[in-house]
């Protein structure tokens, strides 16, 4: 695998961590780390940021003067138990960022994750990221929000530690959050994409 980056180029096909945290630094575009390889990360679209904007505004209000933040795509997340560096569309984080043991501006231990999918990234988020991010400890709640169809899917840990998926599919749905106490009308997170 060959990356090519503006500012840097790599030509051999496994990196250690140290030189994907260091290559990233120097680059002007995002890219994930998997068991070796850097992966360059796909553009947003305008309905995606329309999304974006929607949930992440609405989630901060909800959360105002509460011990969790969210946080966008510029913050990365490792996986310790696989690896995986990548930047989730929104992160929740109960009680502040807890830095990696291996780089002080990524973070561990989110307690909700979101994607925003696109036709380019539906089915890594679904079925490769999904089974990734399950190894996260401290992970309540994976949710994925359609940008071509009026939909989410939420993944939520039940009480014997086994992911059960819940699903929203009318602008009439309240789609809620419950580790976090939030709940936002589908209407309101679809304002403005045209769906």
């Amino acid at each position: 695998m060959e990356v090519r980056d503006p500012e840097l180029r790599y030509t051999k096909s496994r990196f250690t961590i140290e030189e994907y945290l260091e290559f990233e630094k120097k680059s002007l575009e995002k890219h994930e780390y998997f068991q070796g390889e850097i992966f360059a990360m796909a553009g947003a679209d305008a309905r995606h940021n329309v999304l974006f904007s929607n949930l992440f505004t609405e989630i901060g209000i909800q959360l105002k003067s509460k011990p969790c933040k969210p946080f966008g795509s510029d913050l990365r997340i490792y996986v310790e138990q696989n690896t995986l560096f990548t930047y989730p569309d929104i992160s929740i984080i109960r009680g502040g960022i807890v830095p990696s043991k291996v780089d002080k501006d990524t973070a561990i231990l989110p307690t909700v994750l979101i994607e925003i999918l696109s036709r380019s990234t539906r089915k890594y988020d679904q079925d490769g990221k999904f089974k990734l991010y399950r190894e996260i400890p401290s992970l309540k709640e994976f949710i994925l929000v359609d940008s071509e169809a009026i939909g989410i899917e939420a993944y939520r840990v039940n009480q014997r530690g086994h992911w059960e998926l819940e699903e929203y599919k009318s602008l009439e749905d309240i789609f809620t959050i419950p580790s976090m106490s939030i709940s936002i009308s589908m209407r309101e997170i679809y304002d403005g994409t045209k769906l």
